[in-house]
């Protein structure tokens, strides 16, 4: 069932659509409500985190020996996906642990084989917003039935075994199939045309009212941390998401003297590979660039190795750490972070500056001119 909700971007009409995550919640819910209820759905009612309902079609109804099992048919929008169209399966049973909830995930649904990922090894890859919605969705169930007991669920999507190839997951340490993703429950549409014309015209909006100096962050974590820590406004920093490049030739195009970027390591250590873009369909390398500039500090062939196989930033600075090297690793990765931020041939003489962090370890490292361009960002804050 299409979702018939709709954003404008660069004057396009784009369609949102709705995240695997609300396809195994909706899927969980009228499960819940047929099993104890007794009688089929066609369609399930659904509130997102974004706070969007949705009414979606209940699709391969299967009712058993004290389970039912049906499916919900993901609709990305106009947001290219490799799970549009896909069929998120849940399967409920009733449980005897009173008021319980049992998540876990079935065919298709990857499995997590290596720390530092949302979930922890072992456990089916359903992240921890799509499991909250799951569980709110049949706690309300059972409670609308009155039903004293638990129940348990089991989230699949067949498909997901061959599409999961088309995905990082493997890399990543999460081998069988997809994983169940979204903190809103919504897919957002933004072509990339769009993405750069609204960094575009918020950096026109703040250099009409006089601002030289502009503060960039990559998306939430970015946001969060300059809010969290830095105590400044994040209405104050222009989103680049992906865009890292594109925004500070945009910074240079409209007349500002300085930017400065403040971000998560595991998007900035990047940019230290010349990767101005971060999405991962341009590249990741992220292990290589550690791994590189750890060998250049002094890394035995040994931790060089455990850094290729590590699937997150934090796990390789935590393996540096082991071995004594994070300060001088980032050093080294933050000086190329700032040479390749500086050498843009678009910039002009804009000033350029990076701070990366991580939610584990803090500041991570600052290129020369960080903390003279923040001085300026607040002060015209």
């Amino acid at each position: 069932m299409e979702m018939d909700s709709f954003i404008t971007k660069d004057g396009k009409r784009l369609r949102r659509g709705y995240t695997t995550g609300s396809c195994a919640a909706a899927a969980s819910k009228a499960a819940a409500i047929m099993l104890l209820g007794g009688e089929e759905l066609n369609t399930v009612w659904l509130m997102t985190p974004r706070g969007i309902g949705l009414t979606l079609e209940v699709r391969d109804i299967v009712c058993g020996d004290g389970f039912v099992s049906c499916g919900i048919v993901k609709d990305s929008g106009d947001d290219p996906d490799v799970t549009n169209g896909m069929t998120v399966y849940a399967r409920v049973e009733r449980i005897a642990d009173p008021h319980a909830v049992v998540i876990d995930g079935g065919e298709g649904i990857g499995r997590v084989t290596k720390p530092g990922l949302d979930q922890p090894v072992g456990e089916a890859a359903i992240n921890s917003t799509p499991r909250r919605m799951i569980a709110e969705a049949l706690g309300e169930v059972m409670e609308e039935y009155g039903y004293g007991g638990g129940l348990s669920v089991v989230i699949s999507a067949p498909a997901g075994v061959e599409l999961a190839k088309k995905t990082f997951n493997p890399r990543l340490g999460i081998v069988g199939g997809l994983s169940i993703l979204g903190t809103t429950g919504i897919v957002e549409p933004m072509s990339d045309e769009a993405v750069v014309e609204t960094i575009r015209t918020e950096l026109s909006m703040r250099a009409a009212v006089g601002k030289t100096a502009v503060l960039f962050v990559p998306g939430n974590y970015g946001a969060d941390y300059i809010q969290n820590d830095l105590g400044i406004d994040p209405s104050v920093a222009v989103t680049t998401s992906n865009f890292i490049g594109d925004a500070f030739s945009l910074a240079a195009e409209a007349g500002f003297r300085d930017a400065l970027l403040i971000g998560h390591i595991g998007k900035l250590v990047k940019l230290a590979g010349g990767i101005l873009n971060t999405h991962s369909r341009w590249g990741d390398c992220r292990a290589e660039i550690f791994a590189a500039h750890a060998g250049m500090c002094g890394a035995s062939a040994e931790v060089v190795r455990r850094i290729m196989d590590s699937a997150m930033t934090d796990d390789m600075l935590a393996i540096l750490d082991e071995a004594g090297l994070r300060d001088a690793v980032m050093a080294s990765v933050t000086e190329r972070i700032e040479f390749h931020l500086a050498h843009q041939k678009t910039i002009g003489s804009l000033r350029t500056g990076a701070v990366t962090f991580s939610n584990v370890c803090g500041i991570l490292g600052k290129t020369g001119s960080a903390e003279k361009i923040l001085e300026r960002i607040r002060k015209e804050s």
